[in-house]
């Protein structure tokens, strides 16, 4: 099942998905998200991007602890148990069913620890 491209942050290709990001076609910088006046980076100058694919898997630069359970339409199980991503883990795109209605399947992207 190919998905769409949505609101253009992600490519749902269930086999593939991927963030969309973009890098500066002066100093070579990536971004997410996209950026489309100036570049990021304090040392470029740059205005000029090309829109790219990122990788599938990478490691967390911070960390937290989500306590509340996410607003409707998130689906989470009952009863909610908090959870922790702690620096240096491993992670991975993945897609994941949202919720289902009728026969619609609505889908989101989250991390998965590897």
């Amino acid at each position: 099942m190919k998905l769409p491209a949505v609101e253009g942050w992600f490519t749902m290709d269930d086999a593939d998905p991927r963030l969309l990001g973009n890098r500066c076609r002066t100093c070579g910088t990536y971004f997410f998200p996209r950026t489309s006046m100036f570049c990021r980076n304090p040392h470029c100058e740059g205005t000029e991007f090309d829109e790219v694919p990122l990788s599938r898997r990478g490691r967390v630069w911070s960390v937290t602890t989500n306590r509340y359970q996410p607003p409707a339409p998130y689906v989470s199980p009952e009863p909610f148990e908090p959870y922790k991503i702690d620096i240096g883990t491993e992670v991975e795109l993945v897609l994941d069913t949202l919720y289902r209605e009728d026969e619609n399947e609505y889908v989101v992207w989250k991390w998965s620890p590897v």
